[in-house]
């Protein structure tokens, strides 16, 4: 125990830096100015963003960055009720995330003092634990405890509000230690599933984020490397092997319905991402980090466990295992005729660009260590197609929550985090309305980040659909050839716009040399229709 003297917001900064967090991301509101003040005095870095939803994305794309808690610091009533869609999918994501609240004193609830508003039963339902700090001596350890909580598998948001009268004068310990660790996993139930592995002619490892969570990327490539087995990845799954590892697999996850006998789903929910756990007649068994994400509607062989123990176990039944060559080999040849079959979309000279064409582009210019970032529909849905990753932490989506507007959050902290590689956000032009004013954060802090938007002038992830079923759409359009590299020109950036495939690829290399942030506004084809098969309910 360390004890602080000051008040609770110095209690409070004290107790995330034992997690190893860092920076506070923010918009600047009264009811939390001490917080500003600890972090000022304690060398935490402040990030002020536009709007709380940024902030509070900022700080889950920190969590994901890092594998360590993020924080946000919003302030009352609005301020808290502006970040619940991200801490919402925070908790969809199994993040980290600590959302620090402002509140309207105590000593005064009920007489009406601005913007009072009893947050913690909006914040219970999407957190792990929620409360309000009334005893500004116990502040430091309930936020040790809270962060610790959320650290703890399966991971996710938590959220304290602080009223104004606890900053007076006081002091407070301070545990010691940080994240929790994870629970030991049941050996037999390890065994039983690895000689599965083993004994199966076609297994498949279906990777997802709560393996990398745990940080089980060398457990993984030993597991695949030993039992033979191919890799397919989901989520911050991907880059857990590099894309061009032999066991990795990117354009063949549909010939694990058609061809698998055994497939793993590791650290992911058996959610509409992975056909509810359904793979044509494989059998189907399911790693999970916590008893809580057991999938009551499935009836699948489940390992509870740290996801790198399990791994670890797993790949001491190497000497038991059938011969997976002829697979890998079917798999291999399978993906090697995708790529081929690529090339005419990523080269694609049409009169109108077609989003492949810069996903093609793309492709030629992200190093080993960029972060690609997709905020949007379908535009984005091809960067899962299309974008290799090669390092763990190298892909941060939405998420099951789908919820846009997390991209220029995600960019902030991204290059916070990162400061020397390569940060690309790819965004459709409906979810650059959501959040492109936080390109003045980019700006103010400094902080250069490469944009594409890929520009159709519609919703199209509603738009085709709703034409396919109804033969008529509506509310799905929006002002066509609008010029967000000009939005991002009026904020301090740079940008261009681009009408022509032969363009794409120099308006990159400009975007990556400037230094700024930019935007490629990339003029797409509205008629492109993303070939879209998942049943997302």
């Amino acid at each position: 125990m360390t004890r602080i003297e000051g008040h609770a917001g110095q209690q409070t900064v004290a107790a995330l830096q034992q997690f190893g967090t860092d920076v506070m991301f923010t918009l600047n509101g009264g009811h939390i100015w001490p917080f500003y003040e600890a972090a000022r005095d304690r060398g935490m870095r402040v990030v002020d963003t536009r709007h709380e939803q940024s902030a509070a994305f900022a700080a889950e794309a920190y969590a994901k960055l890092t594998r360590q808690p993020g924080v946000a610091a919003l302030t009352a009533g609005p301020g808290v009720t502006n970040g619940v869609s991200a801490v919402t999918s925070a908790m969809f994501n199994g993040s980290p995330v600590v959302v620090l609240g402002g509140r309207a004193p105590s000593a005064r609830w009920g007489a009406g003092s601005l913007q009072e508003f009893d947050h913690v039963p909006v914040m219970a339902p999407i957190t792990k634990y929620a409360a309000t700090v009334g005893d500004a001596g116990v502040a430091g350890q309930q936020v040790h405890e809270a962060t610790r909580t959320a650290t703890e598998p399966h991971r996710g948001p938590v959220f304290l509000d602080f009223p104004l009268d606890v900053f007076g004068p006081s002091s407070g310990e301070i545990p010691s230690g940080g994240a929790a660790s994870g629970q030991a996993p049941d050996h037999e139930l390890v065994e039983r599933l690895a000689r599965a592995v083993a004994g199966a002619e076609r297994p498949a490892f279906l990777v997802g984020s709560d393996a990398y969570w745990d940080g089980a990327w060398v457990e993984l490539e030993a597991a695949a490397t030993a039992l033979g087995v191919p890799c397919f990845f989901n989520g911050l799954g991907r880059g857990m092997l590099p894309a061009d590892h032999p066991h990795a697999f990117l354009r063949t996850r549909g010939m694990l319905k058609q061809r698998a006998d055994l497939v793993v789903v590791i650290g992911t929910p058996l959610d509409f991402r992975v056909g509810f756990g359904t793979f044509g007649d494989a059998t189907v068994a399911h790693v999970v980090d916590a008893a809580s994400q057991v999938a009551d509607h499935a009836e699948v062989l489940t390992v509870v466990g740290d996801i790198s123990t399990v791994l670890a176990e797993m790949a001491n039944f190497a000497g038991h295992r059938r011969d997976h060559g002829p697979w890998m080999s079917e798999l291999r040849d399978a993906e090697l005729a995708a790529v081929a079959a690529e090339v005419p979309l990523l080269e694609a000279e049409t009169e109108l660009i077609k989003p492949t064409r810069v996903y093609g582009e793309l492709r030629k210019r992200l190093e080993r260590d960029a972060v690609v970032i997709c905020d949007g529909g379908d535009f984005v849905s091809y960067a899962g197609k299309y974008v290799e990753v090669h390092q763990p932490g190298g892909w941060l989506d939405t998420g099951p929550f789908g919820c846009l507007g997390s991209g220029l959050g995600s960019a902030i902290a991204a290059r916070v985090v990162r400061p020397d590689a390569q940060i690309v956000l790819m965004l459709g032009d409906g979810a650059a309305g959501f959040s492109l004013m936080d390109v003045d954060t980019l700006v103010r802090h400094q902080l250069p980040v490469v944009m594409v938007v890929g520009n159709n002038g519609i919703w199209g992830l509603e738009k085709h659909p709703m034409q396919a079923i109804y033969g008529w759409d509506m509310a799905c359009d929006l002002q066509p050839d609008t010029r967000y590299d000009d939005v991002v020109k009026a904020l301090g950036g740079d940008g261009e716009t681009v009408t022509e495939p032969g363009q794409v690829g120099a308006a990159l290399d400009r975007a990556f040399a400037s230094g700024v942030p930019y935007l490629v506004n990339v003029m797409t084809d509205p008629g492109d229709v993303y070939p879209r098969t998942s049943n997302l309910a």
